[in-house]
């Protein structure tokens, strides 16, 4: 976004996004007051501005239509395969915070043992490269 540029619904939603930062990791939680998962946390903030998504990180993979890696842009949600070494399904999802050209930063709701709840993570040189799936474009 240029300096100066009117606000896009993209930029709201990662504005709002980023207000969720330390809430709490819940399975299946889908409110600020009690905690997210990660497509509740995805569909909690899409839903603040009228963008439907399912409360599945299953069902996420097929919103929208796919864009290319190189081309994510803020707003766009990322989907990632499960945690588990062989997993080939999706199993994660965020929403991207970063600059087309910049390495991906997404924001999401982390069942991590280390650092869980919504929390902004990089895709390139850590595990989620490898469980990279797909961006979704919305909006």
């Amino acid at each position: 976004m240029r300096a100066g540029a009117p606000s896009s619904k993209a930029d709201s939603i990662v504005a709002f996004a980023l207000r969720q930062l330390g809430t709490p990791y819940l399975y299946a939680g889908t409110t600020p007051n009690s905690g997210f998962d990660c497509s509740g946390f995805v569909m909690y903030v899409f839903a603040r501005y009228g963008v439907p998504t399912p409360h599945s990180t299953a069902m996420l993979i097929d919103v929208g239509r796919p864009v290319a890696r190189t081309a994510a842009r803020p707003g766009d949600i990322v989907v990632f395969t499960g945690t588990a070494a062989t997993s080939t399904t999706p199993g994660h999802a965020g929403i991207i915070v970063s600059q087309p050209g910049e390495p991906i930063r997404f924001v999401h709701s982390s069942s991590a043992r280390r650092e869980s709840g919504v929390k902004i993570s990089q895709v390139e040189g850590s595990g989620y490269e490898r469980r990279f799936m797909q961006v979704r474009r919305v909006l």
